[in-house]
């Protein structure tokens, strides 16, 4: 329960900062919004470890080659879904996003082992149903005269995105193992803060000061969200928790129709309650296998 609690949070504070980016505007490159996202999450990361004091010892790790693969899988994951988002339109872009939750299910279950019951598929598969729902009657790839070639590379590139965020998963699953929160965290916004400077050559901006601040605040948020992501798998197999990233989507919908005018329809309102229900049945699954395993340590606890 603490693991999707701190799921749940992460996915609030990545809205924010989706929020952000949204605000800042369209045209700016991707890779200076890669850049803006991971340089400025150093400050909240940096300023956190201060205060708790752990600051020097966030910078040892014993698995550099970890991290240097959580953060290449990571960036190229940002990398290909901003491609997508410029390329496609937004209700497509965030529908082929959400296979991410379903492709984290079946790499935990591949690479590690993860036992992921019948509960647990039927939640991601009814959740990825509500997101269908939701976005379908917006959908474009599917009408008469097909998608263009564009499109089509933005389409490819968000799928391959999708993949590539659940190989990062199962990465962030195996270094909580031997590694802090914060040294995870740390070295992610690092890696990603260097590699996206590689863009810098095929052209950024000279923002705004309203886009510049968009960005900055989009950055902090992104480092909150991390530290709060990161300690979820430290608290939950990556099977139980992937689903929680459906409930953005009610999220995204009520931030939509508050900050951009976007009213909710019939169909996203059907498919909102379709997601949240399938949350609403993990959190209950999970509770009740709790509540076996308990009893099951009690009975075969040895009696004095």
């Amino acid at each position: 329960m603490r693991g999707i609690a701190l799921k749940v949070s992460s996915v609030v504070v990545f809205l924010a900062m989706q929020t952000f980016i949204k605000l800042a505007g369209p045209d700016i490159p991707p890779g200076q919004v890669t850049f803006c996202r991971s340089f400025f999450a150093l400050f909240p990361i940096m300023a956190y470890l201060a205060y708790i004091g752990q600051l020097r010892a966030a910078f040892y790790t014993a698995n550099p080659v970890g991290h240097l693969k959580r953060g290449t899988i990571g960036i190229l994951s940002m990398a290909f879904g901003f491609y997508g988002l410029l390329h496609l339109p937004l209700p497509e872009a965030i529908a082929l996003g959400y296979a991410l939750p379903l492709v984290a299910v079946i790499f935990a279950a591949v690479f590690l082992g993860e036992t992921v019951r019948i509960y647990r598929w039927s939640a991601v598969l009814v959740g990825m149903a509500g997101v269908v729902i939701i976005s379908w009657p917006k959908l474009t790839l599917f009408r008469e005269g097909g998608m263009e070639a564009e499109q089509a590379v933005g389409a490819l590139c968000v799928l391959f995105s999708a993949v590539l965020g659940g190989m990062a998963m199962i990465q962030v699953r195996r270094l909580v193992e031997e590694e802090k929160t914060a040294t995870i965290v740390l070295y992610f916004s690092l890696t990603a803060s260097v590699f996206s400077l590689a863009s810098l050559p095929f052209g950024w901006l000279v923002l705004p000061w309203p886009s510049a601040l968009y960005l900055i605040a989009a950055g902090f948020c992104g480092g909150v969200a991390q530290i709060l992501l990161t300690e979820s798998y430290r608290h939950a197999d990556v099977s139980t928790i992937a689903p929680f990233e459906y409930t953005s989507i009610l999220l995204g919908g009520i931030v939509g129709y508050f900050i951009f005018g976007d009213v909710p329809s019939v169909t996203m309102l059907i498919g909102t309650v379709i997601v949240v229900a399938a949350g609403i049945f993990i959190i209950y699954r999970e509770h009740q296998l709790g509540i076996e395993q308990r009893e099951a340590r009690k009975a075969t606890t040895p009696q004095a």
